[in-house]
């Protein structure tokens, strides 16, 4: 899981894109990317710039596809080069860079609803073999009568509609998601699942706990989320491009366990760095501010950091931190941190180890906007009582005792005669902090720019290749 959000770089310095890459993969694509939707959606808003995100996979049609929009709609169309953060994110920061006025945003998406600009979603129409996937269906599911939701990848969601036609004259109690972008108009009403831009009744006595869940598409992280999340269903899945279905081996239990042993490695930890995953994701800066305070009510010093894509290289430089939380969308910020030197936890594991009022009851939540206040699964903070009067706490990991400082008054701010000091003999002034204290002390603060100090070389041939291994060294 960690790769598929960040990566060291080198598949994509190590790709190489000949002539025949250059020319569009697939015959039709006005079919696959939709040109007709796309072009009513610019033309019906009056947009004049338009940004277009595409992922990795399908960049070799950009130009192409950009071509044919300026031709259709005579809008200034601007392909976004690489992502600030998860690909499968609307890229506000870099369509906001490029002064568009909407985003087209192509290829696999995690539906989480956007703050700023419009956006249509084009996932791309995959092939999907309809007779192979019902059929897989069948051996998975032989009795008739089961309840069975039916999930997929959201670039299979277009042969949704065919399947149904095959499979509910056999099943008559099996239930198909349908995916809304955006979010919902207000609270799903009784008997109803909308979550991760899916949209499903559950018609079942028990609840979800009483049906199974088959997934259409390739393992990766919407289907992990989906499992930690409804983790009380069995859970089967079909992959198009194997054709192969199979019961879903992931010891969910497991996966379970390891997000709680973080979660007691988030009780102990004094420092906590706030990694913000995302910029676009609306209700980020709302669960910024909810995580800040929780930390600060209990006792935790907190850090928010803006990184781009968090990897282990990055997050190194913070040696004082002892733990991470990613501020990131429902499948993003299940990030596997075990090549990290310090655990990255989600905001919802972060609220387990510091809300004393918060409970593991076996859900798992991977929305942080489920955390916030009004919302579903929202708990306040319990009310201060005297830190003399607080439950002894102990460590499950080093085995002793927690200082204890959730009912602790906040500490009254330092005069300003000791926040401020004179940097120079200009008069300015400058903020001191205890992180700045500790950077000061380091022998090592990162490149500076001694600006007429280093004499001016003519230009030379540099190295060729990566950082790894460049073309000049020698193989062992």
């Amino acid at each position: 899981m960690a790769t598929a959000f960040s990566s060291d770089g080198e598949a994509a310095l190590q790709r190489e894109l000949g002539p025949a890459a250059a020319a569009a993969p697939r015959g039709d694509l006005d079919g696959f990317y939709e040109m007709g939707r796309a072009a009513a959606f610019v033309r019906g808003g009056g947009f004049r710039k338009v940004a277009l995100q595409f992922p990795d996979e399908l960049l070799a049609d950009a130009a192409a596809v950009a071509a044919r929009m300026e031709a259709a709609t005579g809008a200034e169309m601007y392909v976004l080069g690489d992502t600030t953060y998860g690909s499968c994110c609307v890229d506000e920061v870099a369509a906001e860079h490029a002064g568009a006025e909407a985003v087209l945003h192509y290829g696999p998406a995690c539906l989480s609803p956007c703050r700023k600009l419009p956006v249509l979603h084009i996932f791309g129409q995959q092939p999907l073999d309809i007779g192979r996937c019902a059929e897989a269906f069948r051996e998975l599911y032989p009795d008739r009568q089961g309840r069975v939701v039916v999930l997929s990848d959201v670039v299979y969601a277009h042969a949704m509609g065919e399947l149904e036609q095959q499979l509910c004259p056999e099943y008559p109690n099996i239930v198909f998601s349908r995916v809304v972008c955006g979010d919902p108009p207000g609270p799903a009403p009784p008997g109803e699942v909308w979550q991760f831009g899916r949209q499903f009744p559950v018609e079942a006595p028990g609840g979800l706990q009483d049906c199974a869940m088959f997934y259409v598409g390739a393992e990766g992280l919407a289907l992990t989320s989906f499992m930690l999340t409804w983790n009380c269903c069995p859970f089967s899945s079909f992959d198009p491009a194997t054709g192969c279905g199979r019961r879903e081996t992931l010891n969910v239990s497991r996966a379970l366990m390891r997000r709680l042993y973080l979660v007691e490695r988030a009780r102990d930890a004094q420092v906590v760095g706030i990694l913000v995953g995302t910029l676009g994701v609306a209700g980020y800066l709302a669960v910024l501010q909810h995580l800040r305070e929780l930390l600060r009510q209990a006792g935790k010093r907190s850090y928010t950091l803006a990184v781009g894509k968090p990897n282990p290289a990055k997050l190194a430089n913070f040696l004082e931190v002892d733990i991470f939380v990613l501020v990131a969308c429902a499948q993003n910020s299940l990030l596997d941190s075990s090549d990290f030197y310090r655990p990255v936890v989600t905001p919802y594991e972060l609220e387990l180890a510091c809300n004393p009022a918060r409970e593991w009851t076996g859900n798992y939540l991977t929305d942080f906007r489920d955390l916030l206040p009004g919302a579903c699964a929202h708990v306040e903070l319990p009310p201060a009582v005297p830190a003399a009067e607080a439950v002894p706490d102990i460590s499950l990991i080093t085995g002793e005792m927690r200082a204890t400082h959730l009912c602790d008054p906040p500490a009254p701010p330092l005069p300003p005669s000791t926040t401020l000091a004179c940097r120079d003999q200009s008069r300015a002034l400058a903020e001191i902090s205890p992180a700045a204290s500790f950077l000061e002390s380091r022998s090592w603060r990162g490149l500076e720019q001694q600006l007429g100090q280093t004499p001016v070389s003519r230009a030379v041939q540099g190295r060729r290749g990566i950082a790894i291994a460049y073309e000049d060294e020698g193989r062992k």
